[in-house]
C-alpha cells in the first residue's frame, strides 16, 4: 500500500534543514527499498519549505514509523506533517488504474 507523506517545514528553519541533511540522507539510504518518490517542495522565491515522500508500506503505522525516523523530524524541523494514503491513477502520462 502506498503513502504520501507531506512535510511543511517551520518558518525560518533553512539553516536547521542544512544542518540536518547529512543525517537525512544517511537515513533515507536505510529506508530507500520503502521509497517510490521523495524530493524537497519549494517556495515561490524557490527556497526550500518541506518535503513529500511517497512510501510502500505494509500499513499506515510503518508509514508513520518512517516518518518519524527521520532525522528531519527528530530534529523538529517540521511545522506540520500529513500522512495519507494514495493511489496511482496516472504514471508517466499513462492511466494505470
Amino acid at each position: 500500500m502506498q503513502f504520501v507523506i507531506i512535510c511543511h517545514d517551520k518558518p525560518a528553519s533553512g539553516a536547521l534543514r542544512v544542518a540536518t541533511r547529512p543525517a537525512h540522507r544517511a537515513y533515507i539510504e536505510t529506508v530507500q527499498s520503502k521509497l517510490v518518490h521523495a524530493g524537497a517542495m519549494s517556495n515561490a522565491a524557490g527556497e526550500t519549505c518541506g518535503s513529500v515522500i511517497v512510501v510502500e508500506a505494509a500499513d499506515r503505522s510503518e508509514a508513520e514509523r518512517i516518518s518519524a525516523n527521520d532525522p528531519y523530524s527528530k530534529a523538529g524541523l517540521f511545522e506540520s506533517t500529513a500522512i495519507r494514503s494514495y493511489r496511482v491513477a496516472i504514471q508517466n502520462g499513462e492511466r494505470v488504474s
